[in-house]
């Protein structure tokens, strides 16, 4: 499967932004799917993922980002409010033919990076 992610930009702190991803090649609704992000620290880190039994996020971005699909669109969504300063980074999409969703090792297709940049 093929991952298409868009949406990013500059904002300043406070706003929000609306990240989409899309696939092509298979169906999404069938992986668990995940956002990540790589910020100054160069590491990549769990944001929010949707799989069998739910959806999940790190505990930064609970109450701020809410993850969605639409099967019809065979995509996934990341909209993000209140962003912060340390929101700022490349967020990147992934698939997982698995079931856990914090680990970016178990993910087997990634989308190129949207950049996220956030002015305080």
């Amino acid at each position: 499967v093929q991952l298409q992610a868009s949406g990013g930009g500059l904002v300043q702190a406070g706003g929000r932004l609306r990240l989409s991803c899309t696939a092509s090649g298979g169906t999404l609704s069938s992986y668990t799917t995940g956002w990540f992000r790589q910020g100054p620290s160069n590491r990549r880190e769990f944001v929010a993922g949707i799989s069998w039994n739910g959806t999940y996020y790190v505990d930064s971005v609970k109450g701020r980002f809410t993850m969605s699909r639409d099967n019809a669109k065979n995509s996934v969504f990341l909209q993000m409010d209140t962003l912060k300063s340390e929101d700022t980074g490349v967020y990147y999409c992934a698939a997982s033919r698995g079931s856990r969703v914090g680990n970016p090792s178990g993910y087997e297709f990634w989308g190129q990076g949207t950049l996220v940049t956030v002015s305080s």
